[in-house]
């Protein structure tokens, strides 16, 4: 697997963005995530976005974070927000989720974010298995979803 850096307007970015936004729907019946994002928001230092590439060069993986301070919507300081976690059908099993919140740690922390935060439902327990599992504990709700009972926030301090 290749991680590559691009921009969130990127072709494959686009693509694999449609395709998480469909799994969102078909999961909760909403029209997919209805938070704004725009893609200044994922560019370095202030964020990044990967696209995971498998050996035929086809994307087959996607997550960024975008930084967020004190706002009205539950952030604090330091945050770097996860944004777009996703594998396509065909490669899930394989670790590649895994691969990819650990880079996106890795760079947020060399920007100088001091934690990761993220949003997720409970319609996605795969989700919630990935990031318990890799260290994340529940914490205060923000975000646009912080109202819903099915939003689950989750936080990992992200070190030095």
């Amino acid at each position: 697997m290749n991680i590559r850096r691009v921009s969130f307007d990127h072709p494959d970015a686009v693509k694999l963005n449609d395709q998480v936004q469909a799994e969102y729907h078909e999961r909760y019946g909403d029209g997919g995530d209805a938070t704004s994002l725009d893609p200044a928001d994922f560019d370095p230092p202030n964020g990044v976005y990967f696209i995971a590439y498998d050996e035929n060069d086809s994307p087959v993986a996607t997550g960024g974070w975008r930084s967020q301070d004190t706002n009205g919507e539950g952030n604090v300081d330091g945050d770097a927000e996860l944004k777009r976690m996703y594998v396509v059908e065909a490669a899930r099993g394989r670790g590649l989720a895994r691969r990819i919140l650990a880079a996106l740690e890795e760079d947020a922390r060399a920007a100088g974010r001091i934690r990761m935060v993220l949003e997720t439902g409970t319609k996605q327990p795969e989700a919630i298995a990935l990031y318990t599992s890799s260290g994340y504990e529940p914490c205060e709700k923000f975000g646009y979803y912080r109202s819903y009972d099915d939003s689950r926030c989750f936080a990992k301090p992200l070190g030095s």
